[in-house]
């Protein structure tokens, strides 16, 4: 079976393609690098939309999805995000927890696995 990268480092990929599953690595706001959690996570499910089709698949084939926040009480402000942008009926199995990030000035973190259906 062919394994495809996507966005390919010597450290990391930001996607790889396997048997139908397409897995991204965890991402945090590149544009919003100190804005709020709200903007962070803007700026990460863009990428992740982005990154999504690159593999071909989108949003509505999320398997699942782990949030890590640098502070867990800003859980409710990520969630308004997440909830506009999740199209109805196409919630992942999901954790949300709370994670030191390398950098300060990140508050969020998102990974996630898609169906390729197509």
């Amino acid at each position: 079976m062919t394994i495809k990268r996507i966005h390919s480092g010597k450290r990391i990929s930001r996607v790889v393609v396997h048997n139908g599953i397409a897995y991204l690595a965890g991402l945090q706001a590149l544009k919003n690098r100190g804005g709020s959690v709200a903007e962070q996570t803007q700026d990460v499910l863009a990428m992740i939309d982005r990154l999504l089709g690159e593999a071909g698949t989108d949003k509505r084939n999320l398997l699942t999805a782990t949030v890590w926040l640098a502070d867990i009480r800003t859980a409710e402000e990520m969630n308004q995000v997440w909830d506009e942008w999740v199209p109805d009926g196409c919630s992942p199995a999901r954790a949300t927890v709370e994670g030191k990030p390398a950098s300060a000035e990140h508050k969020v973190k998102i990974a996630v696995t898609a169906a390729i259906t197509q």
